[in-house]
């Protein structure tokens, strides 16, 4: 219903929280989109770390038509056998021995922000419901999940903030020791390489050091690879990286499905003793297509000869990248991230920067700490890379050009 005060709608009936570029994309192979126009874009983005192995990969688009042929949604109230193959495959992969599916990420953060407190509850201590978060950290937008990253834009004018989330600044030792031994404390939820905080690696050593700390007080690791994870850094989960420093909990999603909507909380045995019958569900999670989708997703991506070619492309970027912060120490800030999650911190305002790389037909995303994003396909070539930097050093000289001109 249309009052006086009520705003104007958007003319394309979207709700507008989204800041879109300019560009409407229509399809897409491989590292490459094409727009409306037909205009070809070397993509960067990738669905924001999701399209994991490139846009249209022959493999998984065989498997969705066929599954598409067989059998779409059930329910969990049957046995999906899909469910069971993928899970058997995380579990085998990693830590886990338990697997929770969900359609996105930030649903497989709730799971696993409930998965904690529950556990507490079932070994008879309630009162161990304090989570704790870090400071430019992001899990996702459902009501827990930004009031366990607590970041103020995304948390201010919903209500009362969540009572007993609570966020500790890297680096912060002290304040990190004192949390994880307060005798309330459920969980500690830390993105290994932050996404939306500006591409920001935790140091191998605080990984291990963190485990450490929490296995001596009894908390809970819950860690959020939703966008590290899945071949992202070179291995299947950035914390592989780090010496014992698997968590009790993790959250998987974006690349698990190449593209199709598919989460996971992954949990250990003992961590999850407190999930029973009916304490937790999901209506599509572990859908049939989702499931087919994602284990193809899943087989191609653990491939060592993926994960490889991640590692041996991201020193090539490394070097390069480098070179262009010496060569435009004025646009380029720093180099920071993790294997394809790569972090240019810029001097022009990010978005700036992106129309920019635009204008030369490079897509990249934003992110905090005014940086931008490459997260690439896992399968880019070197060749790719080569043109990535190449158009990157054009919007360079197109920001300095700006600059100079201002």
């Amino acid at each position: 219903m249309t009052t006086a005060t009520a705003p104007t709608a958007t003319p394309d009936h979207i709700m507008g929280v989204y800041n879109r570029a300019p560009l409407a994309v229509e399809r897409g192979l491989g590292a490459r989109l094409w727009d409306d126009k037909g205009d070809e874009y070397l993509d960067c983005v990738a669905g924001i770390a999701t399209n994991g192995l490139g846009h249209c990969h022959p493999r998984l688009v065989e498997t969705l038509k066929t599954q598409a042929d067989k059998l779409w949604h059930v329910s969990n109230i049957f046995r999906i056998p899909g469910q069971e193959a993928l899970a058997t495959r995380l579990t085998d992969a990693t830590f886990a021995d338990v697997v929770f599916f969900t359609n996105s990420g930030t649903e497989a953060i709730e799971c696993a922000l409930k998965t904690a407190r529950k556990y507490h509850t079932a070994n008879g201590q309630p009162e161990r419901v304090e989570i704790y978060g870090f400071d430019g950290s992001f899990h996702g937008r459902s009501y827990a999940a930004i009031n366990a990253a607590g970041n103020p834009g995304y948390v201010e004018g919903f209500g009362p903030r969540l009572p007993n989330y609570s966020q500790l600044k890297w680096g912060d030792h002290d304040a990190i020791k004192a949390a994880i031994a307060n005798p309330t404390t459920a969980a500690i939820i830390i993105e290994p390489v932050q996404g939306e905080g500006g591409a920001r690696a935790l140091p191998e050593q605080c990984l291990t050091g963190l485990r450490a700390l929490s296995r001596e007080h009894g908390v809970l690791l819950i860690y959020d690879e939703v966008q590290s994870g899945m071949g992202r850094t070179g291995k299947l989960f950035a914390h592989e990286w780090a010496e014992d420093a698997a968590p009790d909990i993790m959250a998987v999603a974006k690349a698990l499905g190449g593209g199709f909507p598919v989460g996971a909380c992954l949990v250990s045995a003992e961590a999850a003793k407190g999930m029973t019958v009916g304490v937790h569900g999901s209506t599509f999670g572990g859908n049939p297509l989702a499931m087919a989708v994602g284990l193809a997703a899943f087989d191609e991506i653990s491939k060592p000869e993926t994960l490889a070619n991640v590692r041996d492309v991201a020193g090539y970027f490394n070097q390069q990248l480098t070179g262009l912060k010496d060569r435009f120490p004025d646009i380029i800030v720093d180099v920071r991230g993790k294997g394809f999650l790569i972090g240019l911190k810029v001097t022009p305002v990010n978005r700036d920067f992106m129309a920019m790389a635009r204008e030369h037909r490079l897509l990249v995303a934003g992110g905090g700490d005014n940086c931008v994003r490459l997260l690439p396909s896992l399968l880019l070539t070197v060749e790719e890379a080569r043109e990535v930097v190449e158009k990157l050093e054009k919007t360079c000289e197109t920001a300095r050009a700006k600059a100079a001109a201002a």
